[in-house]
């Protein structure tokens, strides 16, 4: 006879964790040991439920990267512990939290499921509790007793995506998250359907977890738009100690042809600062060359962010700038599948 898995949910701050004091209106946040009071119906999952909480729960505007560290030293602390983890967070930096958290563990082969919901846990039309039980039953949910889930992924309203590859799309609807670059994982709905043939796997049984704690956050994001001005991209450019840029382009990749806008952005990568193309569209790749107003980026090396979310390239690029990589090198590894988040050319 098999034990039961044993999940262990992370509760950094968030909507999720909120209930109303209908005496004053006030949200406040509520103690996670006693969970299953408040959400009896995880009683009748198959697994054994704990959770900590941070000691000052926080607003998800106010995530940053020494609160990564603090998600990734529980989850390291209780790796052999647990079977799979469930961590809520506030959705608003969600996609950014979870994608970073997918580069900074390798040798991964337990679910690590981040959800929240838009509404508190104790409104009456609250999605908080579908979203909890079922991130929990997603995370305990094995075969042949290995988990069927081994990544970071994002599970929010009805659907399992891959962490990286995900963008908060709404502020109101129950739907708040897409991955318009790589189908969902699983379904919810009468039964929990998986997508087997979408699950990353594991290739590493037996290799010793590998925890990276420290990304580098010299970095920033340049979205363009008509009228932009070359003061405006030279200030961002010679920020003092700039090591990255997420340039976030039109269409496939597209950007002024100007030489005023293309010198700027050489001066910079010659300087050593390394420069990723992403669209600002949700869907679709940047394909450097494809058109005469991106054949100049690729000329003077920019590298194409493919099919990246500018919040996985966000975080890939502070996970290897700390890696201290040569130009070529570096761009072999953006533009590699390191965890799912990129279509490889």
């Amino acid at each position: 006879m098999t034990s039961k898995p044993n999940i262990l949910i992370v509760y950094t701050g968030g909507t999720i964790g909120m209930v109303k004091d209908y005496k004053t209106n006030a949200l406040r946040a509520f103690d996670f040991s006693r969970i299953i009071d408040k959400i009896p119906e995880l009683a009748q999952l198959d697994c054994n439920i704990e959770s900590i909480s941070f000691k000052e729960p926080i607003d998800s505007s106010n995530m940053n990267v020494s609160y990564y560290v603090d998600i990734l030293e529980i989850i390291e602390t209780n790796y052999r512990k647990f079977d799979g983890f469930v961590v809520l967070t506030g959705s608003d930096t969600m996609a950014y939290t979870s994608s970073a958290i997918s580069f900074m563990i390798e040798n991964l082969q337990k679910p690590i499921i981040f959800t929240g919901s838009q509404l508190p846990i104790g409104d009456l039309r609250t999605d908080a509790k579908e979203n909890l039980i079922t991130s929990i039953e997603i995370a305990a949910s094995q075969k042949g007793n290995a988990p069927i889930v081994s990544e970071v992924c994002l599970y929010f309203e009805y659907k399992l995506y891959r962490a990286n590859r995900t963008t908060k799309i709404s502020a109101e609807q129950f739907e708040a998250f897409a991955s318009k670059n790589y189908p969902a994982l699983a379904e919810s709905g009468v039964h929990l359907n998986f997508n087997g043939h979408l699950l990353t796997k594991p290739t590493f049984s037996g290799k010793k977890l590998i925890i990276r704690k420290k990304l580098i956050t010299d970095v920033v994001i340049l979205k363009l738009f008509p009228g932009i001005t070359a003061e405006v991209i030279e200030a961002i450019l010679s920020i003092r100690n700039l090591k990255g840029v997420v340039l976030e382009t039109y269409g496939a990749g597209n950007a002024p042809n100007k030489p005023w806008f293309l010198e700027l952005i050489e001066k910079a990568i010659q300087s050593g600062i390394k420069i990723v193309n992403v669209t600002q569209c949700s869907g679709g790749s940047v394909i450097l060359g494809h058109y005469d107003t991106s054949v100049g980026l690729k000329a003077i090396g920019v590298i194409g962010g493919i099919d990246i979310t500018t919040e996985s390239a966000i975080a890939k690029l502070m996970y290897l700038l700390n890696e201290d990589l040569d130009a070529a090198t570096f761009k072999l590894y953006f533009q590699r599948s390191l965890r799912g988040e990129i279509s490889e050319k």
